[in-house]
């Protein structure tokens, strides 16, 4: 039985670390820390000449029609670079709902213009009361006008400021999963946002105000009331990409780990020849190694929609956010002093990782899913 990537997954994970080593060095990514739009829209436009973002979109909307498991590669390489920009807010986020679930004709504006770099699209999910089920979403959808009028709060939508468009999922019945997802104009009259200070920089995001916005009948995703199942079927998608990008930024932590450990000495003699760090790294392998494996898993189960697609998109998230935390916080231990301060690079894994774990929900939510899916509820 063969577990390894086909040459052509292995050629996109490489030709992906090649071209995000060259251009997305630590210094470009502290230099967006300053950048308005939070990303480069140069680096954008080659990303779409090389086919990165329409990955996973059908080729009649401009993809490349590829899986879960090479988009988790991508992700990974991303985590790996702490990539900054809205790929994952385009692409895995607004992306994946308007293929589940767009009509031919939203397919082809949308899809096509975020393939082609023309466009940028986010998702605007939590609310004034943080979470991850249908309850949660207490924004309101009216009838009238000829379509919907929108009213509410989305907080920590990310890229929202750069975004051209939204998702946004609101509540248009009583019913518990009475929930609709709507393509709204983020120039439209009545939004306003505010931006949010992550602890992750790269991540730029923005809470958004919709104080009755008018969005046409066209621009609703799918039909009226029937929106929950593509959403679950998009943050199961997300934590698995959440996931992968975590998994990222641990490997790239425990590799600055091993090469400082080969080189740094104390008290006449390499540090990693001394016992504690030995242990501490091997530590460190066997997290990374199980999370390689979670995620890995979890992508292949979405592409071939496996029975348990669920409750593996759930297995990594638990397993990848507590692991990739505690990865990165080890690393910053191997490298003492040097490692807590703004100059050394270690902070940016660190903070990316902290910033996607409680995101898609955190550990403590994906394992009462899993114990929910384990006993059949």
């Amino acid at each position: 039985m063969d577990f390894d990537f086909t040459q052509d997954q292995a050629a996109l994970r490489q030709s992906a670390r090649e071209y995000l080593s060259e251009k997305c060095t630590t210094q470009f990514v502290r230099k967006m820390f300053d950048e308005p739009a939070g990303y480069s829209k140069e680096m954008w436009k080659e990303m779409a000449s090389l086919g990165w973002l329409g990955l996973t979109f059908p080729e009649e909307n401009g993809g490349l029609g590829l899986g879960m498991v090479e988009q988790s590669m991508m992700l990974e390489e991303m985590g790996r670079a702490v990539f900054p920009g809205p790929y994952f807010s385009s692409v895995v986020l607004a992306g994946s709902a308007l293929a589940a679930a767009g009509d031919k004709d939203q397919k082809k504006k949308y899809l096509n213009a975020i393939a082609d770099g023309q466009m940028i699209a986010t998702m605007g999910v939590l609310e004034e009361t943080p979470g991850w089920d249908a309850q949660a979403i207490q924004t309101r959808a009216e009838a009238g006008g000829g379509g919907f009028v929108l009213n509410g709060v989305k907080r920590f939508v990310p890229f929202a400021q750069a975004a051209d468009v939204m998702l946004i999922p609101a509540r248009t019945s009583a019913k518990p999963d009475g929930i609709s997802l709507f393509l709204v104009d983020t120039k439209a009259k009545g939004i306003e946002m505010s931006a949010l200070k992550n602890i992750d920089l790269t991540n730029q995001s923005a809470e958004v105000r919709l104080n009755n916005v008018m969005v046409p009948e066209e621009n609703i995703v799918g039909d009226v009331d029937a929106a929950w199942p593509i959403l679950q079927q998009v943050w199961q998608r997300a934590a698995v990409g959440a996931s992968a990008e975590m998994l990222g930024c641990a490997r790239k932590a425990m590799e600055m780990s091993v090469e400082y450990a080969k080189v740094r000495e104390a008290f006449g003699q390499k540090l990693g020849q001394f016992q504690a760090i030995k242990h501490k790294l091997a530590e460190m392998l066997v997290e990374v190694e199980s999370s390689h494996a979670a995620v890995y898993y979890a992508a292949w189960a979405q592409d071939a929609q496996n029975d348990d697609a669920a409750l593996a998109a759930s297995a990594a998230k638990a397993y990848v956010g507590d692991a990739a935390r505690k990865v990165c916080g080890e690393a910053i231990q191997v490298h003492g002093g040097i490692g807590f301060t703004w100059d050394f690079d270690l902070h940016l894994y660190f903070k990316r990782a902290k910033y996607f774990e409680p995101m898609y929900g955190d550990a403590e939510y994906h394992r009462e899913l899993a114990a929910r899916a384990l006993a059949g509820a």
